[in-house]
């Protein structure tokens, strides 16, 4: 705690956003720094009748609508991740004086960090990573994108401690510095609302590698084109240890229904034995685990084993409940169109499908093309995206199969009950954000999942 000290001594800090991460900001600085100066920018004018800052003297609330405009007068800016940074343009003379926790965490930890990031995938792989990592040692901590802010576990953290943290995108962009090992499962287009153009996001997400040493390691999907693309403009430094559904001469990969780690012809992994992660998305996420894991040495059969016993999280592909004959699937986790298309095909037997939500202008050409090769025979369209997926799909096929057009999860559920086919699955893998009607796609998948639960 005493690098952190010093590092926030003698400056002008600004915490930008209050929430989970700002007030984990606030409570550090404070513990480290009791009488130093800090300002506060949230929108949340509700602040100021904050009991902890009204007995805060040392403290300058900024809140409403422009409460970034005083962010200027500030040394240091700990932007909280739900904070563009382009919000700071025209406004803060220099943009480098704008810092994250997961900018300064990497600064002090990331030579023990195991850091992960994607489009999707990773809030599995993360917790995948910890466990298999934590049943080898448990001097293993997991932090970051899940809930748990970068701060909050720094006193647990000793010089032989590994920790596993999960990374999105609003994190990573303003880190100069890159995990030990650093994976990143794949790239698509997400959080376009963010950032100037996709391919800012797409840099936010390489930050991961872009700072790392020759001595650091990053595993990536050798499969997902842009990333590949990506790698070429970047060339990080780290040793490269890619991994595909196909052949590679390094890395690990598929082959005669085994996965497979080279150097070495060994196979690590039988795929035909039983396990709670299914589609060919979450085998990729067990050969990036597979990897992290030969790298701390761990033994094949050890992690073939945590992978067994992994049942996966909730919202992700989680089973809800067979009744009627119909199986329920909730994947409300499902944000984009390839994350939908990858349950669909992991399922196989999808008769029923609940997509849509709010429209943030994504590209649904290609999931409407799957659908419309699809045999699923029931889809239930909710909101504007609902609406423009529906909109995109050949007219005569939308036709030939039953719809519904509803934003009422209680209509929706009574729906599926009714028409989906005994023997069959109804999923809910929207494609599609859940802003318009739910606080957040974890709110939707618990109404979802207790609609189905109650149903009589």
């Amino acid at each position: 705690m005493q690098k952190l000290k010093k590092l926030f001594e003698n400056r002008r800090i600004l915490i930008a956003g209050f929430g989970r991460e700002g007030r984990s900001s606030y409570r550090t600085i404070r513990h480290l720094l009791p009488t130093q100066h800090l300002g506060i920018a949230d929108t949340n004018t509700n602040l100021a009748s904050d009991t902890a800052l009204q007995s805060d003297p040392n403290t300058t609330l900024q809140l409403g609508p422009d409460y970034l405009t005083k962010a200027n007068e500030y040394d240091l800016i700990l932007k909280s991740p739900g904070i563009p940074t382009f919000l700071f343009e025209g406004i803060v003379d220099n943009l480098s004086a704008i810092s994250s926790q997961t900018d300064i965490f990497l600064q002090l930890f990331g030579h023990q960090t195991v850091g992960i990031t994607g489009t999707k995938g990773k809030s599995t792989t993360t917790n995948l990573i910890y466990s298999v990592l934590h049943n080898h040692n448990p001097n293993v901590l997991m932090a970051g994108n899940m809930g748990i802010p970068l701060f909050d576990i720094i006193e647990q953290i000793g010089d032989n401690t590994t920790v596993v943290i999960e990374l999105s995108s609003h994190q990573l962009e303003n880190a100069h510095t890159s995990p030990h090992i650093a994976v990143l499962l794949n790239l698509f287009q997400e959080h376009l609302d963010h950032y100037h153009s996709y391919k800012d996001y797409q840099m936010a997400k390489m930050n991961i590698a872009k700072f790392q040493t020759e001595k650091d390691i990053f595993i990536f999907c050798h499969d997902n084109e842009l990333i590949l693309n990506n790698i070429k403009q970047l060339s990080p430094k780290g040793i490269p240890l890619p991994y595909s559904l196909h052949q590679l001469a390094k890395g690990c990969y598929t082959e005669n229904g085994h996965l497979y780690l080279k150097p070495g012809n060994t196979p690590v992994y039988d795929l035909s034995q039983p396990r709670h992660l299914q589609g060919d998305h979450n085998l990729l996420n067990i050969m990036a685990t597979f990897l992290v894991a030969h790298c701390f040495g761990i033994p094949d059969q050890t992690t073939a084993s945590a992978i067994q016993d992994f049942k996966g999280l909730e919202h992700r592909l989680e089973f809800v409940a067979e009744k009627n004959g119909i199986r329920f699937y909730n994947d409300s986790i499902s944000t984009i169109p390839e994350a939908c298309m990858s349950a669909v095909m992991a399922l196989k037997n999808v008769d029923t499908l609940i997509l849509g939500g709010f429209d943030r202008g994504i590209d649904y050409t290609e999931l409407a093309h799957f659908l419309e090769q699809s045999e699923i025979h029931n889809i239930a369209f909710v909101g504007k995206a609902g609406q423009r997926i529906a909109s995109l799909i050949d007219k005569q096929i939308l036709n030939s199969r039953n719809t519904l057009f509803s934003n009422d999860y209680d209509k929706i559920v009574d729906w599926c009950f009714a028409n989906t086919a005994h023997g069959k699955t109804c999923l809910l893998s929207p494609a599609a954000s859940s802003y318009d009607q739910f606080k957040n796609f974890e709110e939707r998948g618990r109404i979802y999942k207790k609609l189905i639960l109650n149903h009589q």
